[in-house]
């Protein structure tokens, strides 16, 4: 039997929008991980995650394809490729944390181009400068009405995190706010 989840169309297939200045186009499927731990589990869950969790407000770390996202003291989000079972590699640290797979729950959106940041600071209230938000920052945050996490993967790259069920709204949002950029 095919794996579901690996097959699924998201919910923002097939959906570009694309100007001189910015690009808004669907990211492509992955595992994402809801992870929750007390301050003494992190090593434990760093080694068996194979990338250290950030500790410091805003950080992010990445190894290979997988990176790790601080939402908070004790909050990560854990995103990697499809099909990777974030769960069971968490299990292997015998420690006491909380992991929740949220793989079907989110859907992301890449921001790009010279407008990228005017575009999401449209509908976002956090300031996204260089200076405020330097590439490789995260955080929890608004467009709009719609909470999302915000990742800055480039100097012109944002990568945008959101509910599947508010996908549309975002895509849509962020789709306007480039055009007028």
């Amino acid at each position: 039997m095919p794996d579901l989840a690996l097959t699924a169309r998201g919910p923002l297939d097939g959906r570009v929008a694309a100007y001189a200045r910015v690009s808004v186009t669907p990211m492509p499927a992955a595992s994402r991980l809801s992870l929750r731990a007390r301050p003494d589990a992190v090593a434990a869950l760093s080694k068996a995650l194979g990338v250290d969790l950030p500790v410091k407000p805003k950080s992010s770390a990445s190894k290979g394809s997988r990176s790790a996202f601080w939402l908070g003291p004790d909050e990560w989000l854990i995103i990697d490729e499809p099909g990777k079972n974030l769960v069971a590699e968490c299990a292997k640290a015998k420690i006491l944390h909380a992991a929740t797979d949220v793989s079907e729950r989110n859907t992301a959106i890449m921001v790009s181009g010279v407008n990228a940041e005017a575009t999401l600071s449209a509908g976002c209230p956090q300031n996204l400068t260089d200076k405020a938000f330097p590439v490789g920052a995260v955080s929890r945050t608004l467009i709009g009405k719609s909470e999302v996490i915000i990742h800055r993967k480039g100097a012109q790259a944002f990568r945008v995190d959101c509910w599947r069920s508010f996908s549309d709204y975002v895509f849509t949002f962020l789709s306007e706010a480039g055009r007028d950029s």
